[in-house]
């Protein structure tokens, strides 16, 4: 079998898993050139950072694009799915790592943290607690959440069980918001709750979902957390939403363009969190999707199809493609 490629460094166990079976290459960075240039030939790909569509062109080897976690906007699907090249993902795992990190930087901000830990570094004991004058509970509020995937039931199971607030919820499919959270259109979700928490995959529906109209709807002291993609907020409106103090705060993880620039407007703000794309990275759910997609590319070496197999409709062509792909890919001693 020609090599594995990963974009990133993957966990040590999983990194150990596919160098014992086959050539694991990591890239030396994770540039579309270098991308391009340094995974020619790979068989499969394991997927960290945005692929170009040119990687799926002119490659007769390249049997699966695999995405180190649940999104699945950095692998270009159409061009995927053309080329007869197998996509799967590892859902879930980091749905538990996502949602305590909302809880995080949710409570950070509505205790004043950045503020109180600044005060009190800079002048003293007495000026950091004068902070806690303008605290207040998470009990007692109400969390909207926008979407109902993985993270977002996560969320939900923390918020409803964990910290006993009311949660209302919008999603594509109203049926899966779960029992003990009040279904809501955006619109009215928006307007409702004390912290609205993105956590929705990016599609053209999404794109912009948080616009100028939407986060005028929002309470002038709620909080907006983004753990789903940038471009899912109008950055602009928010900006200027934040300037006019016309809503409490915000907890950004994610950007329409990474890494952030230092100049960027959003790092002005003392009500403002800024993280760069880590919300769902620990050491545990590293090992998680690490393990995950390296289990699924076992999967695909010994001739099977992936669990998470995200474009079904491709294997009638995957399979034209690599007619041994019923049979193990490797080396394997118990056959």
């Amino acid at each position: 079998m020609s090599f594995i490629f990963s974009t990133h460094s993957l966990h040590p166990a999983a990194e150990a898993m596919l160098k014992a079976a086959s050539d694991l290459r990591v890239a030396s960075a994770p540039d579309p050139e270098t991308l391009l240039r340094e995974g020619r030939g790979a068989g499969i790909i394991v997927v960290r950072a945005p692929i170009p569509p040119a990687f799926f062109e002119d490659a007769p080897a390249l049997r699966a694009a695999i995405r180190h976690g649940a999104g699945l906007d950095m692998v270009p699907m159409d061009a995927a799915t053309r080329a007869g090249v197998l996509v799967a993902n590892v859902p879930a795992v980091n749905a538990p790592t996502v949602a305590e990190h909302v809880f995080l930087v949710t409570m950070a901000l509505l205790r004043r943290f950045r503020l109180m830990d600044r005060e009190l570094r800079q002048k003293g004991w007495a000026a950091g607690r004068s902070q806690s004058d303008g605290a207040v509970d998470l009990g007692g509020r109400t969390i909207g959440i926008v979407g109902m995937g993985n993270v977002g039931k996560a969320i939900f199971r923390v918020a409803k069980f964990g910290f006993g607030v009311e949660v209302v919820a919008t999603s594509r499919s109203p049926e899966s918001v779960p029992h003990g959270a009040r279904y809501l259109p955006v619109d009215d979700l928006v307007a409702t709750a004390d912290v609205v928490v993105l956590c929705c995959p990016l599609t053209p529906e999404t794109t912009g979902l948080l616009n100028a109209k939407r986060i005028g709807r929002m309470k002038p002291d709620a909080i907006l957390v983004n753990v789903s993609r940038g471009p899912v907020i109008d950055d602009a409106a928010l900006i200027q939403a934040l300037h006019d103090g016309r809503i409490g705060g915000a907890a950004l993880d994610v950007f329409a363009t990474q890494p952030l620039p230092l100049d960027h407007p959003y790092f002005g703000f003392d009500n403002v969190i800024v993280t760069p794309h880590l919300a769902g990275l620990t050491e545990e759910s590293m090992m998680r999707m690490g393990m995950g997609a390296a289990s699924e590319a076992m999967r695909i070496m010994n001739g099977e199809l992936p669990v998470n197999l995200r474009n079904p409709e491709v294997v009638e062509h995957y399979r034209r493609r690599f007619p041994d792909s019923s049979e193990p890919l490797r080396d394997n001693p118990k056959r």
